[in-house]
């Protein structure tokens, strides 16, 4: 039903971006509206603030914003660094990164935490690189959106007839993330992320075991 897409790394790449809705939302109720894995909507916040003169509120958007770009890097370095292991390694520096988030609800301010946060959320858009570029995009759902419609659009008029699934599928499941994650937190607050560091390993266990998938060559998903 899926064309193009091998169904386990759809299936991966769903999971990764329920991932990331989830501890998003764990990032947006803990800061009150910013967000670690949509840098869209802080760059917004941050514009909006610094013309507004509330300097706090730009001053944490472009924290949020420089942290999130620096988990890419380090992702992405690492990824070339350990090549064909990269899938499994990033996700165990994402998984290591949301233990101290953990960590630091407990014991430490909240600054620590949404760091943490924002670094793994950069660092899990670096999984599915390929040739210096992501391939598969995890969090930026506009751009999914616009492909799930021209993939609709395609559909209608002769093209492909299921090729819009996987658009949908990504969109999904973030959006169920989120919905997991805000429930969570508002049963247990920041002590939900230990759901999130045990999807985090099980996502890195099963890239080791199918380690062959890093060398296939992996269609676009977004932009």
């Amino acid at each position: 039903m899926v064309v193009d897409v091998g169904r386990r790394t759809f299936v991966f790449a769903v999971l990764l971006a329920a991932l990331a809705g989830y501890v998003d939302a764990m990032g947006y109720i803990t800061l009150g509206g910013f967000f670690v894995s949509f840098m869209s909507g802080n760059s917004t916040r941050m514009a909006v603030g610094a013309v507004d003169g509330h300097w706090h509120v730009a001053a944490v958007g472009a924290a949020v914003i420089g942290l999130f770009v620096l988990g890419v890097v380090l992702g992405s370095v690492l990824g070339r660094i350990v090549h064909a292991r990269r899938r499994s390694v990033v996700m165990c520096l994402v998984a290591g990164l949301l233990v101290a988030a953990v960590t630091a609800s407990a014991i430490g301010p909240r600054q620590v935490v949404i760091a943490a946060l924002a670094l793994a959320m950069g660092a899990e858009n670096t999984v599915f690189e390929r040739t210096g570029e992501s391939s598969i995009s995890l969090t930026y759902m506009t751009g999914t959106l616009v492909k799930l419609g021209q993939r609709i659009a395609a559909a209608l008029t002769g093209g492909p007839r299921w090729e819009w699934v996987r658009f949908a599928g990504l969109w999904l499941g973030l959006v169920l993330g989120v919905a997991a994650g805000a429930a969570v937190h508002r049963g247990v607050g920041l002590a939900g992320l230990w759901a999130a560091v045990a999807l985090a390993l099980l996502l890195a266990v099963l890239f080791a075991r199918d380690r062959l998938s890093a060398a296939r060559d992996i269609p676009s998903i977004g932009p």
